[in-house]
């Protein structure tokens, strides 16, 4: 029996037992004697661009060391890119991926979203490509709606206004679109609880750490005793801070409130007489 990185092949009979496996060494190399000057073989795969990172790019004025192109040189590389920006896509579908894969890209980046998030999103968008839903749809509400998806699946307390303004079309369409993601896709979205929406709204209101620990005890007992169910969460939470800085004296106003949050002042007020019945 004989193994090496590729395949396992018997010596006796010459039978491939096993081939194509994994080499779990490293993935660079040296050209030197020793072994200080490792050089890689390229960036990672990613699922942020549509050719997953595998496209190559033309300099422009410099070569690899630094030095100074010649004008015929860099007249050759200005048509060898003219080319490759032509034959850069196959189709339209990949046209149509490489836009959804950049919008979803600048609204991650304009949300300091992390990069997790973001390749999730860039993979939730071809999902939905796979799955013919971008027919009939606007690209960049499916982008929109794929960035506030991800972020309701993993617990992000992001408000879908907040990535309506970062993107380039109107709330109803990302709203329509999260819902075809969501009924189509079967998106693992769980329920935003309001205790979530306080470590945020909180930082954006500047208040204590004392204040923010009461809003989320009233938070949280409201959610154990079910009245916090079937409202908008940053609501409920903009009322438990308001509730919480009356309590210790900081007095937020309802309009501050309800503006870091979203929502009206009378929902505000709401909330607070719900909170004020229940005596948490």
């Amino acid at each position: 029996m004989r193994t090496n990185t590729v395949e396992t092949v018997c010596e006796d009979c010459g039978l491939v037992i096993d081939e194509q496996k994994i080499d779990h060494g490293p993935e660079w190399r040296s050209f030197a004697t020793d072994e200080e000057t490792l050089n890689r073989t390229g960036a990672p795969l990613t699922v942020a661009r549509h050719d997953r990172g595998l496209s190559t790019k033309i300099g422009r004025r410099t070569d690899s060391n630094g030095n100074e192109l010649s004008g015929q040189k860099r007249q050759r590389l200005a048509r060898m890119r003219r080319e490759q920006t032509r034959g850069r896509f196959q189709s339209k579908a990949e046209r149509n991926l490489a836009h959804g894969l950049g919008e979803v890209r600048r609204i991650a980046s304009v949300l300091e979203l992390s990069d997790s998030v973001r390749d999730q999103a860039c993979q939730l968008f071809r999902s939905a490509q796979s799955e013919d839903l971008l027919r009939g749809r606007s690209i960049e509400a499916i982008a929109a709606a794929s960035v506030y998806g991800v972020c309701r699946c993993n617990g992000h307390s992001r408000l879908l206004d907040d990535v309506v303004d970062a993107a380039r079309v109107e709330q109803s369409r990302v709203t329509n679109a999260y819902k075809t993601l969501n009924t189509e896709l079967g998106l693992p979205a769980q329920p935003v609880r309001p205790s979530e929406f306080i470590p945020r709204l909180a930082s954006e209101l500047e208040v204590p750490v004392y204040i923010r620990q009461r809003a989320r005890r009233l938070a949280e007992q409201s959610e154990s005793t079910g009245v916090a169910s079937g409202v908008k969460p940053s609501g409920f939470a903009a009322a438990c801070l308001y509730k919480a800085g009356r309590e210790e004296g900081r007095w937020l106003t309802q309009a501050e409130v309800a503006e870091a949050a979203s929502v009206t002042s009378t929902t505000i007020r709401s909330h607070r007489d719900t909170l004020n019945e229940l005596a948490v």
